[in-house]
């Protein structure tokens, strides 16, 4: 519920003004997409085979369940690469150099993004690696128990591992620490606080609201990489199912932290998620004295 509500006012704030959108703000829209993605296509299902207590539908579910993870796991984290490539380009470059990056090429990357994680979600399906159930049974991933005896699912996960969990994070690394670095020596050279441009705070607040957002997500999804790892070169039964249920819960949590963050860091989206709970509340009322015909005055009042 949080993951769709805050994610849904990211889009419906990102729709009303589209027109004022700067290009790196698609990239925003993109990894709310693929939050809200991940939890209309996959949590239904995981929940109710927590009810079940057993994983529900046969192996065509669990294929379509973990490639949906897979799909949208491997865009939020290569969107988070692109945001911070793109952060650190502009904050190192001249004002024309920065306006080269318009939404044209935003919207290229962006299709660049999902086509890569297509590829990398189908991958398994042709034979380069396996998809399977978790060791606690009631969601589906990366079979990656069957990677150890196996040379073909090793190299897959070898090179999913290097392409798609670290070279991205290494780039998200350097990216905020270059332009920490920026930031830090242009606050140097400005002796008096109260002069420093409200262009460069508000630069700072940004790339601080950023770091936060790939901080969330790596350190959402690294107690899960950590026991995934595990099960590859050990039986999975060496785990407790708590174990590995505990770090593939809180990795699902990561869709749920970006709108949180926006609401702290952004005034703008602020203002509008306040105009969207106003105009919901307003048609609530409108709605709910509307069927009070007998009392037509308190109609207009509500209204």
């Amino acid at each position: 519920l949080l993951t769709i509500l805050g994610n849904s006012a990211v889009l419906a704030t990102a729709v009303k003004r589209s027109s004022l959108l700067k290009s790196p703000e698609l990239l925003t829209v993109n990894l709310a997409v693929a939050d809200i993605g991940m939890a209309l296509s996959m949590y239904p299902l995981a929940i109710a085979s927590a009810w079940n207590h057993a994983w529900l539908g046969g192996d065509a579910s669990c294929v379509y369940y973990a490639l949906m993870g897979f799909l949208f796991g491997v865009c939020s984290m290569m969107t988070l690469c692109a945001t911070a490539v793109i952060r650190f380009l502009v904050t190192n470059s001249a004002k024309s150099n920065s306006n080269k990056i318009t939404k044209n090429t935003v919207c290229i990357l962006i299709v660049f993004i999902w086509l890569y994680s297509l590829l990398w979600a189908i991958l398994p399906l042709v034979g380069w690696g396996y998809y399977g159930p978790e060791p606690f049974g009631i969601s589906c991933t990366i079979a990656w128990s069957k990677f150890h005896n196996s040379s073909n699912g090793f190299s897959f996960i070898l090179s999913m591992f290097l392409l798609c969990t670290v070279l991205p994070a290494l780039t998200i690394v350097a990216c905020y620490l270059g332009i920490a670095w920026k930031v830090h020596k242009a606050y140097q050279e400005i002796q008096n606080i109260d002069r420093i441009p409200n262009a460069a705070k508000l630069e700072k607040k940004l790339t601080l609201m950023a770091v936060l957002i790939s901080v969330g997500f790596l350190s959402s999804w690294t107690p899960y990489a950590a026991t995934s790892f595990w099960s590859i070169f050990n039986s999975s039964d060496s785990l407790q199912p708590v174990v590995t249920l505990l770090p593939c819960l809180f990795a699902k949590s990561s869709t749920a932290y970006n709108p949180f963050i926006y609401y702290i860091f952004s005034k703008t989206f602020r203002c509008e998620v306040k105009k969207l709970q106003c105009c919901c509340g307003w048609r609530v009322r409108y709605a709910s004295s509307d069927n009070s015909a007998e009392n037509p005055v308190s109609t207009v009042w509500s209204g």
